[in-house]
């Protein structure tokens, strides 16, 4: 049985919907994502983990996988790479995460949280979900946890809660962006990650304005390693925070 088909019908038996399997691959992508990103932290047999596993892995390798390695330093430990981060393979990839910390679960979103989520697979959610039940409340803007990556390239997924911003930028935004940074190196350096890619986090449906994230990211990270030694991936996505960082960097 195609591994779509296997993994959408497991899906759609679990919440007990009958829809119909479209045809195309690009269909049946978004019907599995779809699903994925609605299903709770729960956790799945081994036939579907196997499926996924090939599944997710052969949709990454035909997007392309990017090694931190091969990328050219900007300044000591500092790069920055232009891309799709589920695609990097480094120590760890920072995911920009909501306090529930258990994923974004509107159907194919768009966001981070969501990418990040639909090509690591269902495993990372309930890893989230384990971490989350124990610690018995919502996640603390500023703060960050450490997984498994599961079906991503890299070793690691660290989560972080940013803070929102509604109107007017404040001192306590900024202190809450620059917490995010160093909770996520302190998290990186304790669990011997050796590189960690960051996403720009807060900027988008967050509201911090891009500029100023990106010159608290960059003076963070600078002080960091005058004590620590780790490689630092500024991951952008859009040519907007590309010219911002490359104005600031090197």
């Amino acid at each position: 049985m195609d591994k779509f088909d296997f993994l959408i019908k497991y899906l759609l038996s679990e919440c007990g919907e009958n829809i119909a399997i479209p045809e195309s691959k690009r269909d049946k992508f978004r019907l599995y994502r779809s699903l994925v990103n609605v299903r709770p932290a729960a956790p799945a047999s081994d036939e579907y983990y196997e499926a996924e596993n090939e599944l997710l892995a052969e949709l990454t390798a035909e997007k392309g996988i990017t090694d931190a390695a091969d990328l050219t330093p900007r300044e000591p430990h500092i790069y920055l790479w232009r891309g799709d981060i589920t695609t990097l393979k480094c120590g760890a990839i920072v995911n920009a995460a909501n306090s529930g910390m258990t994923g974004c679960y509107s159907h194919c979103h768009n966001c981070i949280d969501n990418c990040i989520h639909t090509f690591a697979g269902v495993r990372l959610r309930y890893e989230c979900g384990q971490i989350m039940e124990k610690q018995g409340y919502a996640e603390p803007t500023g703060k960050a946890k450490i997984t498994k990556a599961y079906n991503l390239p890299c070793d690691h997924v660290i989560h972080t809660v940013g803070p929102i911003v509604q109107g007017r930028l404040t001192d306590e935004h900024c202190r809450l962006l620059e917490s995010c940074y160093k909770s996520c190196l302190d998290i990186a350096v304790q669990n011997n990650v050796q590189s960690i890619a960051f996403c720009c986090i807060s900027t988008g449906v967050f509201g911090f304005p891009q500029r100023e994230a990106a010159q608290i990211a960059v003076n963070t990270v600078r002080d960091f390693l005058k004590t620590h030694d780790i490689g630092v991936i500024f991951n952008v996505f859009t040519e907007t925070d590309f010219d911002i960082y490359n104005r600031l960097l090197g």
